[in-house]
């Protein structure tokens, strides 16, 4: 927690604020607490594996050495990059014609600049800020993904990965691209299962890009950016 030091100047006073202990009991805060702004004609849905990854972000940069403990990482960080997902997810749906609005790993770029803004780095040089936020990122979704994905069911998709298997995502690609590239991988249908509460194609892409994303992070496949946010995952 920190000081509110405009209380201490201007009336002598304090509050130490806290933390939310666990990551269930922030996401209840930024439920409540977030924008529910709607678009008419688009559903929103929000997977909980993408919301507990937004909020361990935040849990990291609590953690982590190269942000200013002293200037705190509050719950608003959570609750923006929240809204920001959901905006970035909304403003896609429009773009492709979908009726549902889903968040994926790939629209976490967008919460860089709502990050930056509520976090202080103790960091020197330019685009160190921005490195140290990536690492963050990376590990919120390999802890996540750890604890959310028994990896014996994905040993089908390495081998279609070994065979020779690519699988190309953007932010801005509709769901039914996603679910065409990993068609052939019958197993992976088991893994989505899992991880989703609807039969919906765009909240399948989601949970897709987050199991290619946490392989890539626990270095089962490699990961390379091919320019306009568009990555692509292979061996």
């Amino acid at each position: 927690g920190r000081i509110i030091t405009p209380l201490k100047d201007r009336f002598g006073s304090q509050i130490r604020t806290h933390y939310p202990g666990t990551v269930d009991l922030e996401n209840r805060i930024v439920e409540q607490e977030r924008s529910h702004f709607t678009l008419p004609g688009i559903e929103v849905t929000m997977p909980a594996f993408m919301q507990e990854v937004v909020t361990e972000i935040s849990h990291h940069a609590r953690r982590s050495p190269v942000v200013s403990q002293r200037s705190g990482v509050s719950v608003r960080m959570t609750v923006a990059n929240t809204e920001v997902l959901i905006a970035n997810a909304s403003r896609r749906a429009l773009r492709t014609g979908e009726s549902v609005a889903v968040p994926r790993i790939s629209d976490l770029d967008a919460i860089f600049p709502s990050s930056m803004g509520k976090i202080e780095f103790e960091t020197f040089g330019e685009g160190r800020d921005d490195d140290a936020l990536e690492r963050m990122i990376g590990e919120a979704i390999k802890s996540v993904f750890l604890k959310t994905v028994d990896p014996t069911l994905l040993e089908p998709l390495l081998t279609a990965f070994e065979n020779g298997l690519t699988v190309t995502v953007s932010d801005s690609a509709d769901a039914y691209s996603y679910v065409h590239q990993v068609s052939a991988v019958d197993s992976l249908s088991e893994v989505i299962s899992g991880l989703v509460t609807t039969n919906s194609p765009q909240e399948s892409a989601s949970a897709i890009e987050f199991v290619l994303e946490g392989l890539h992070q626990v270095r089962k496949v490699s990961r390379r950016s091919r320019g306009g946010n568009v990555t692509r995952y292979s061996i």
